[in-house]
């Protein structure tokens, strides 16, 4: 008979409940880093389609830099590809020379040189003279940098802070005998990190009203401050955190080794029989090709996405607002997100592991694909109902009805509320499923590379946002949203028949850090606890 703490049997494993383990302290720790950062990346983003698009005159719309819709929204989707190529040049630096700790330490000086830029040349006197446009840019740039920084490193920073690897059993109060599972508290973990960058993005709501009252400047001045937050938690927090020593990048090797495999019609025995690498380096790096993979198709959820601060707020400007900040209705997503991360962690999930019911990886990421695509057809059809109003029709604000852009169709802006609600909802499916993914089925040495390979995705999002904004425009935009509905609803059925086998492998592949020797815990000389203090992995 087992006995608590033991390893759970086979039969164990397939009848009794699984369930998560006790939160460290210091995964909460780097979970206030990623809120802090968060708070500030979208509390400055949020008025960024207003500053760009709209006329520092304009009557209806707070504005600086008069871009005009299609600028302004490339600018936004070259923002946010250059946020997700640079986690590639943080997973390096961390990897090879600083470690995630330090790495994240180094990316927040960074970023705040970005927000002392914006904030410099987003002051009235300053954008008199012209300096908005080159200080924005700037800003994007070192912003981007820092940012893209820290997120490579944050992710996988906080599931490392558990380092237990192999399920145990445990008997509940009630006598209930569970498995304390790793799998299922890596997921929460993830959960909890997703649900701290939502409470974070919640600055938004308080940035835009500050630039309907007051000016850009004060709006950005808001998360200028809060950002402080974030290294002041790194500095008291850094005898707490478990820390990998940097151990070298994998990148070049693993450069060569693709290019032996493909030169052998992409083969890896090739590489693996070269000589020039060890079976084992070549056993992770097919392992982290199988995670790769999975994220081809996220580059069109990541399009889709893009939506929410560009075109919904450009769609929310023609709109009836009733008073309010035509880009406040971006933060019911991150609403959406806090209030159904909980319902999912504590209600669904495991009702759906009490049941006995599968809902793996694989299937919540399709799953996320899908409310995407609802998504999309549900802003279609709001954009209809828009172009049917009066009294601009198909030109919202631009007929002579309008009195100069001052009247727009007569549209309740609370339309779009279940379109921010659906793509909450397939944020928590996809998003932070591709998070859990990226840490989980990467072997240790290649975690931060192959999380910021599932960043990088966005940027290929984004990318392709860039070239889809020009026909941003009415009267195109019903089928705009119509064309991206359908083809997340495509991607995500290939998705699905590419890679719903490795639903059937995933205790195995999870199983494989449990056997590693670089994912368990060392003891500091002298016998010390490493969970006393800070520590090496």
């Amino acid at each position: 008979m087992q006995n608590e703490g033991d390893e759970p049997t086979d039969e164990e494993l397939a009848t009794l409940r699984h369930v998560g383990d006790k939160i460290p302290y210091s995964a909460w720790l780097v979970a206030i880093v990623e809120l802090a950062e968060r708070f500030t990346y979208y509390g400055l983003t949020g008025p960024w389609q207003n500053y760009m698009q709209n006329a520092r005159d304009d009557p209806l719309r707070p504005g600086a830099l008069r871009l005009g819709q299609s600028s302004a929204s490339s600018l936004q989707y070259f923002f946010q590809f250059w946020c997700y190529v640079t986690p590639v040049i943080g997973a390096i630096v961390a990897d090879a020379w600083l470690g995630r700790y330090n790495a994240i330490c180094l990316f927040a000086v960074v970023y705040v040189c970005g927000l002392a830029i914006l904030l410099g040349t987003s002051f009235p006197s300053s954008l008199e003279v012209g300096t908005g446009l080159g200080g924005l840019v700037t800003c994007m740039v070192v912003l981007g940098l820092g940012t893209g920084g820290i997120k490579a490193n944050v992710s996988p920073l906080i599931a490392e802070q558990y380092t237990k690897t192999k399920p145990r059993i445990r008997v509940n109060p009630d006598g209930e005998k569970v498995i304390v599972d790793p799998t299922v508290t890596i997921q929460s973990l993830y959960n909890i990190f997703y649900w701290c960058i939502n409470i974070g993005s919640l600055s938004a709501i308080a940035t835009v009203w500050i630039e309907l009252k007051v000016d850009f400047w004060a709006a950005f001045l808001l998360p200028f401050c809060f950002f402080f937050l974030a290294p002041v938690v790194l500095i008291v927090g850094k005898g707490k955190y478990v820390v990998r020593p940097p151990k070298g990048s994998v990148l070049l090797d693993a450069g060569k080794a693709f290019a032996i495999a493909t030169r052998n019609n992409f083969n890896m025995h090739a590489a693996r029989n070269s000589g020039e690498f060890d079976d084992r380096f070549v056993d992770e790096l097919q392992r982290a090709l199988v995670a790769c993979r999975v994220f081809c198709f996220f580059p069109a959820f990541w399009l889709l996405y893009g939506q929410m601060n560009t075109s919904f707020v450009s769609m929310a400007g023609t709109m009836e607002t009733h008073g309010l900040p035509n880009d406040l209705l971006f933060n019911l997503n991150p609403i959406s997100i806090i209030i159904f991360i909980p319902i999912m962690e504590k209600g669904v999930y495991p009702l759906l592991r009490k049941l006995r019911i599968s809902f793996r990886p694989i299937t919540r990421i399709f799953f996320g694909f899908m409310f995407a695509s609802a998504s999309m057809a549900y802003a279609a059809g709001i954009q209809r109902y828009i172009y049917n109003q009066g009294p601009c029709y198909n030109f919202p604000l631009e007929c002579e009805t309008s009195s100069g852009g001052s009247i727009p169709n007569k549209a309740h802006i609370a339309l779009q509320t279940p379109a921010y609600m659906l793509v909450g909802l397939a944020e928590i499916f996809a998003s932070i499923t591709g998070l859990e993914y990226a840490f989980t089925k990467a072997p240790p040495s290649m975690k931060s590379l192959v999380t910021s390979i599932f960043l990088l995705q966005n940027a290929f999002g984004s990318a392709i946002g860039v070239g889809v904004s020009t026909v941003a425009k009415n009267p195109n935009m019903v089928t705009f949203y119509a064309c991206l509905s359908g083809v997340t609803f495509v991607c995500g059925c290939l998705f699905w028949v590419l890679f719903s086998k490795h639903n059937q492998t995933e205790e195995q592949m999870n199983k494989l850090d449990a056997a590693n020797e670089d994912s368990k815990v060392r003891v500091e000389e002298g016998g010390a606890n490493p969970l006393d203090k800070g520590r090496e992995v």
